[in-house]
């Protein structure tokens, strides 16, 4: 009888040092991005809620008053009230801001991210 000798598929050890090497470097990234886009988020959500309050249609002062109040209770720190520009559009007001984020990566390297945002921006397809 004779036996085939069968071949052996699957990856070495370099491939997996390599493999988890690679994935090691994505999970950090993606920790180190996620709060800032979560925070991005949060920014743009309670920008829309205090353009949309209709509590809130006085002064420049009032509505940053009332980001500033939203913004603690949402652990909001990228940005302060001054950042903010209020501008009226019709009857409605316009609330935008923008901000720079940058995130140590490694020794010198660095990611840089820029967000900008408003209380009038349309869903995004």
């Amino acid at each position: 009888m004779r036996l085939l000798k069968a071949r052996q598929n699957g990856m070495s050890i370099t491939g997996l040092l390599v493999v988890c090497v690679i994935l090691g470097f994505v999970g950090i990234l993606a920790a180190k991005i996620v709060p800032e886009v979560s925070e991005y988020m949060d920014i743009v959500r309670e920008v829309k809620a205090v353009a949309a309050d209709p509590a809130v249609r006085g002064s420049v002062h009032d509505i940053k008053v009332a980001f500033e109040k939203r913004a603690d209770v949402a652990y909001i720190k990228s940005i302060t009230p001054e950042d903010l520009d209020i501008s009226k559009d019709g009857d409605q007001i316009v609330i935008s801001f923008a901000y720079t984020k940058k995130i140590p990566l490694f020794a010198n390297a660095s990611l840089l991210l820029d967000f900008q945002g408003s209380s009038s921006q349309q869903k995004e397809e």
